[in-house]
């Protein structure tokens, strides 16, 4: 039996590479990952179209894909860590499918399970989720690795007609602060709805 080969590490920063996503995003809804994505997004700002997932570990593209086809007029962005998608690869399949021109599925990979521990996950490994999502019918999928391809990146996660978007972004095993977004779910559900004009219960 052949021996396993570790991927090098990422070497951007997740809250730079984060802060630079959310730039001027207009009317862009935001769905996170389970732990850090959602401490990230909170770093840089706590909006109503910022919707956090506290539990549900492996549901956030999910969640994002459901939006997306609730919502075509409005861009969405899913915003998780590799270990948290590999827990519901099969969504990917499923965007496939559906196609959601106005969805983007933006990884910050860092081959580790943050919240556990920082153990290897499959794409430390050699697994590729670019290659997965570009396989299941994405029209755009890019693995970055610089600051220069997150800039290039930013403005297409405004289009609503450009096509299923996926990118793979490979940043640094490290662990930053935790910033909370509100942990109140109702809260947070409310809020949301509110902001699509629904009605809040």
């Amino acid at each position: 039996m052949g021996q396993i080969e570790t991927r090098a590490d990422g070497t951007l920063s997740r809250r730079a590479v984060v802060a630079e996503l959310l730039a001027d995003r207009g009317d862009l809804l935001l769905v996170t990952g389970l732990g850090s994505p959602s401490y990230d997004a909170a770093s840089v700002s706590d909006e109503a179209a910022n919707y956090c997932l506290w539990g549900a570990m492996g549901s956030a593209a999910s969640m994002g894909l459901g939006l997306a086809l609730a919502q075509p007029d409005r861009p969405v962005l899913v915003l998780t860590g590799d270990g948290e998608l590999l827990m519901g690869l099969g969504v990917l399949a499923t965007a496939g499918a559906k196609k959601p021109g106005n969805l983007t599925i933006g990884v910050l990979d860092n081959g580790r399970y943050g919240e556990t521990g920082m153990q290897l996950t499959h794409t430390a490994l050699g697994v590729s989720l670019a290659g997965v999502a570009m396989n299941c019918n994405f029209d755009q999928s890019d693995v970055i690795e610089d600051m220069e391809g997150v800039q290039q990146f930013r403005p297409q996660l405004q289009s609503t007609t450009s096509g299923l978007r996926f990118a793979q972004i490979l940043i640094k095993p490290e662990s930053s602060e935790r910033i909370m977004p509100p942990r109140d779910g109702v809260f947070q559900k409310n809020r949301f709805r509110a902001l699509l004009g629904l009605p809040t219960i």
